[in-house]
């Protein structure tokens, strides 16, 4: 039997480190004439172990990492083919505690299988969900997924399945599927791991989408910054086409859908539904009023199905393992899994999928490990670089839509930044209101006023000028910004600002002036 090694291919691990690993593992197998075969997988996720490599052995996948170029040919001299033990050895991956511990329904092939490789796919349980929905009444499927308690886990938290309804029951000559893949936020990259890693249960949720609603063309919009996304995602489709899930008749059946892949230029507001619409036509991203609402008048002015990456990515198994399955996770309004994304100072930085219930205590000690530094977490910011602080007081929290939003808090993409007690709150909430100035499309004036004006008040409050009077101000300014803005650029930016100026009161104070030596 050839050896398998199995080396991450995917943009996080390359990052770390890990082309440089498999060239020296390539290089290592040649001097040594060991015939083995090297596949480029995805990522697992644990990126504080990046790059991990594994091996298949007579008795199952051996893990070790972070392994170094250095460390590859004491790696061969330990007997690492076999699962020899070595200073880098883990084991068996799916007992390293951070993935042993984790739900991975969405993310069940990713880091585990080539990534472009369909009959791996299909071995892993791939392309049931879509042999099912062709066998279906387009209501039936958009009833199975309406009753998983699917939600959009872009941030927004909508009812996939009232979405799909909508188009379902609307009348015209097209309809479309669009995947809103502009992953912009800090602290994430869920999206890009399934593109990079698993891009074939993309490619199968879409084409559920299509048959669900009668929609026969999808596109994916990804943001120019994630080149390796781009890359993968485009020859999955190539290879889903030339295989039958893609085309005039999906998997043999009368259902027609075919999909392309699209770049944006890596505006942080083409995130927005409608910008991404106006972008993907060709039109400066711009936020567009509502109504009409995209379900009705979405691309080119049809019915249109606008899904983020993981809310798509989740639909396989709901059409595979059944609506009462996947609703079986979670707590509350909030069903099925969540990946958490896991960023910023803290120890374990990485993807954790896990049913929706954990508390932010949990996710950031337990599982994230406290921070990198050693010091004490003063904040964690969850949903983005819109999303509030949470102190330690909040960390009792549910991870649940309702929960945060109970505490003044989004989920958003679910992904949480660690703040050790180093942080300035202050500058944090000046960053906020400054990342909404560059990033605004500039139609609506509480957004692109509102957020220049933030910048200069937090400044001068910064700078001790009447502290109280422009605390006050910057308070009525996030009222307008929250209430007024046509989309949640501006009506969310006031969550990190008043979450800091709520919970970290200290540091909105003007610093004491040094007494003059004598």
């Amino acid at each position: 039997m050839i050896p398998r090694i199995y080396i991450p291919g995917d943009s996080g691990a390359l990052a770390l480190g890990a082309e440089k690993v498999a060239k020296a593992i390539a290089s290592e197998l040649a001097e040594r004439g060991i015939e083995a075969k090297i596949v480029r997988n995805g990522s697992r996720g644990a990126y504080f172990l990046e790059p991990m490599v594994e091996v298949a052995t007579a008795k199952g996948r051996v893990a070790y990492g972070p392994v170094k170029p250095s460390d590859v040919k004491s790696l061969f001299d330990s007997g690492f083919l076999t699962g020899g033990h070595h200073k880098r050895w883990l084991g068996a991956p799916d007992k390293i505690p951070f993935l042993a511990k984790q739900t991975r329904l969405t993310f069940a092939r990713c880091g585990i299988n080539d990534p472009l490789s369909l009959d791996a796919y299909k071995s892993l349980g791939g392309l049931k969900g879509l042999q099912n929905a062709v066998a279906m009444a387009p209501a039936d499927v958009v009833k199975q997924v309406t009753e998983s308690g699917l939600r959009g886990r872009g941030g927004a938290g909508f009812p996939t399945g009232i979405k799909w309804k909508t188009v379902l029951d609307a009348t015209a000559d097209k309809k479309y599927i669009v995947c809103n893949a502009d992953e912009g936020d800090s602290a994430t990259f869920a999206d890009r791991m399934i593109m990079e890693g698993d891009p074939f249960v993309l490619i199968e949720g879409m084409a559920i989408a299509g048959v669900a609603t009668g929609a026969t063309k999808g596109f994916v919009y990804i943001r120019s910054e994630y080149p390796h996304a781009v890359a993968m995602m485009n020859r999955a489709v190539e290879v889903a086409r030339k295989a039958g899930v893609l085309g005039l008749n999906v998997l043999g059946s009368p259902n027609a859908f075919d999909m392309e892949i699209r770049v944006g230029a890596g505006a942080y507001v083409c995130g927005e539904e409608t910008s991404l619409l106006n972008s993907l036509e060709g039109k400066r991203g711009v936020v567009r009023a509502k109504p009409p609402l995209p379900a009705i008048q979405g691309l080119f002015g049809k019915p249109t199905v606008i899904n983020n990456v993981i809310s798509l990515a989740s639909v396989p198994i709901i059409m595979d393992k059944g609506a009462a399955f996947y609703k079986d996770f979670g707590m509350g309004r909030s069903r099925g899994t969540i990946p958490i994304q896991i960023a910023g100072n803290v120890k374990n930085g990485g993807l954790f999928e896990a049913a929706f219930g954990m508390t932010l205590g949990e996710i950031v000690d337990d599982i994230g490990g406290g921070t990198a530094t050693g010091r004490p977490v003063k904040a964690v910011q969850v949903g983005g670089p819109l999303g509030a602080y949470f102190p330690r007081a909040l960390f009792n929290t549910p991870f649940d839509y309702e929960a945060f939003a109970a505490k003044d808090g989004l989920i958003g993409h679910a992904g949480i930044t660690v703040f050790d007690d180093t942080a300035d709150m202050l500058k944090q909430a000046r960053f906020a209101m400054e990342f909404c100035a560059i990033e605004s499309c500039g139609k609506c004036t509480p957004c692109r006023i509102g957020s220049t004006r933030g910048v200069e008040t937090i400044d001068k409050i910064a700078g001790g000028i009447e502290p109280e009077k422009n605390i006050a101000l910057v308070t009525d300014l996030c009222n307008t910004m929250k209430f007024g803005s046509l989309c949640a650029l501006g009506g969310f930016t006031p969550y990190p600002v008043m979450s800091a100026l709520t919970h970290f009161r200290d540091d909105f104070k003007p610093a004491p002036v040094a007494e003059a030596a004598e």
